[in-house]
């Protein structure tokens, strides 16, 4: 498996851990209104959502990092 793959598979993995954790928070706010701040939906939104959005980005830098590796890796098999 290409280090390009692994990347987008462990990508996915943990950005739907962190969606799994978002979905949770929001669903817990919105049953235990009482329990949580009124402005509790805002912050678990922006937060993940910035946490998520960063993942994302540095995933894709790791992306083109990964491609780079794989082209190296392919030429110097290659070469032998």
């Amino acid at each position: 498996m290409s280090k390009k793959a692994r990347l987008i598979l462990a990508m996915v993995i943990i950005e739907g851990a962190l969606a799994g954790i978002w979905w949770y928070l929001a669903s817990y706010g919105a049953a235990n209104p009482d329990r949580v701040t009124a402005d509790f939906q805002g912050v678990v939104g922006q937060t993940m959502g910035t946490a998520m959005g960063g993942l994302l980005g540095l995933g894709l830098i790791l992306f083109v990092v990964a491609a780079r590796n794989d082209r190296k890796a392919a030429q110097e098999k290659a070469k032998r």
